[in-house]
This record gives structure tokens, C-alpha cells and sequence, in this order.
């Protein structure tokens, strides 16, 4: 008679990744939307207007940004307690795991500490941020983003959950190519190598896209504080 196999933590950890994952391709989406203010501020007016579902209900919904925000952050406090199994639950399991890093250094251990330590603080960014776009919801566009990051500053949430979230999100898509990818165990390094590289060229692009992003807004936010609250006017209904 076979034994049993207990299957839950393979499943949990496939769970896991593809939390992952989801949540790796909303980062780097969402980037690339907030990124828009570099092509000018009517790009991002249509941007934020479309996330409201304006072009297929006729006219702005903000509650539907309120219930993506809180979807994201749901799928966050999933990914973050299905990977909380694996942290050291003690300060002795938290020393034991320095030195052993200390001894080996290998890269890949350490760049998992990197993502337990990431991981924790973002926790705490990303919830700050997400709650603020499910409380007001229409405080989204050109204007109104640039004075909340310059005159309600922001900024000082939105630099470090910038590389956080980054470091967190390149470090984790390497981590999922190592780990679910098809290599075998001759060409392994091989891979691994080229999956460095990768990490590294999307954690610059995404950290460049980012900074370039933010310090627009807080050049357009410093332009704009004598006139903050009011609403931005597309150019076309200036017209």
C-alpha cells in the first residue's frame, strides 16, 4: 500500500507564485500607466479617465478605481501570508539564518532575504498607498496627483515604495524563472545567468521609468501648488 503524500504545500506554493506573478504584472502595468504624464498631461487625463470607466459607461466612475485598489490589496495580504510560512518565526531562526548566509554567500539565499525584508516593508507602502486610492478615488489626474505627491509630500511614501516595490518585483520574477522554468540540471547555469541579467535590466528600466515618472509629477505639483484643488481641463475642452 502506497503512502500518503501530502500535496497542500506543493499546492500553497504554486498559490504563492501565482499570486506572485499577478501581482509582478500589475506593478509593471500600473508603472507604465503612471508613466503617461511623461507623454503630457492630457495622456494622463485619458488614462485616469479610462480606469474610471468613462469611455465605455459615458462618464467617470471613481468607485471602480476604490475596487481595483481593494482587489490588489486583497491579492497582497494573500501573497503575504502564504509567503510568510517560509520567514523565520524567531530571533534564534533569524540569527542562525545570518550566519548561515554570511558563511555560504550565495547569491540566490541572499536574494531571497532581500525579498523577506522587501516583502515586510512593503506590506506596510503598498497598503498605505492603495488605501489612499480606494479613499479618494478621484484625487487621480494630472493636477490632483502632482499637488497629493508634491503639496501633501507624497513623495516621501512614493520614493521608497518605488524601489521597494521594484527591487521586490524584479528579484521575484527571477526567482519564479529559476524555479518553474524548464532547464535542465546541465544548462541551469546557463539560464541562471541570463535570468540576472534580465532581473537587473528590468529592476534599472522600471527604477529609471519610475524616477523620470515621480519627479515629473513633482516638478508639475511644485508648478501648481499656488493653484492646488483645482481641476485639470483636457486641451480639447479648452476649446
Amino acid at each position: 500500500m502506497r503512502p500518503s503524500v501530502n500535496r497542500w504545500p506543493a499546492r500553497v506554493d504554486v498559490l504563492q507564485s501565482a499570486s506572485g506573478l499577478l501581482l509582478v504584472l500589475f506593478i509593471w502595468g500600473h508603472m507604465f500607466f503612471e508613466s503617461s504624464i511623461l507623454l503630457g498631461h492630457d495622456a494622463m487625463y485619458l488614462v485616469a479617465k479610462a480606469f474610471e470607466g468613462q469611455p465605455l459607461l459615458s462618464e467617470p466612475h471613481p468607485e471602480l478605481v476604490s475596487i481595483a485598489g481593494g482587489t490588489v490589496l486583497m491579492l497582497i495580504a494573500l501573497h503575504a501570508l502564504l509567503a510568510l510560512r517560509k520567514f523565520p518565526a524567531t530571533w534564534r531562526q533569524y540569527r542562525e539564518l545570518h550566519g548561515h548566509l554570511g558563511r555560504m554567500r550565495h547569491w540566490d539565499s541572499t536574494l531571497w532575504y532581500v525579498q523577506v525584508i522587501t516583502g515586510f516593508f512593503l506590506f506596510f507602502l503598498a497598503a498605505a498607498h492603495l488605501s489612499q486610492m480606494m479613499l479618494q478615488p478621484e484625487d487621480i489626474g494630472p493636477y490632483a496627483s502632482a499637488d497629493r505627491i508634491w503639496s501633501d509630500h507624497y513623495w516621501l511614501l512614493y520614493a521608497p515604495l518605488l524601489l521597494t516595490v521594484h527591487l521586490h518585483a524584479a528579484i521575484g520574477v527571477y526567482r519564479l524563472a529559476m524555479k518553474w522554468g524548464p532547464f535542465s540540471a546541465a544548462t541551469t547555469d546557463r539560464w541562471r545567468g541570463r535570468a540576472r541579467l534580465l532581473m537587473v535590466s528590468a529592476l534599472a528600466f522600471f527604477l529609471c521609468l519610475g524616477t523620470a515618472s515621480l519627479v515629473t509629477y513633482m516638478r508639475l505639483g511644485a508648478e501648481h501648488a499656488p493653484y492646488k484643488g483645482e481641476r485639470y481641463t483636457p486641451s480639447w475642452e479648452r476649446e
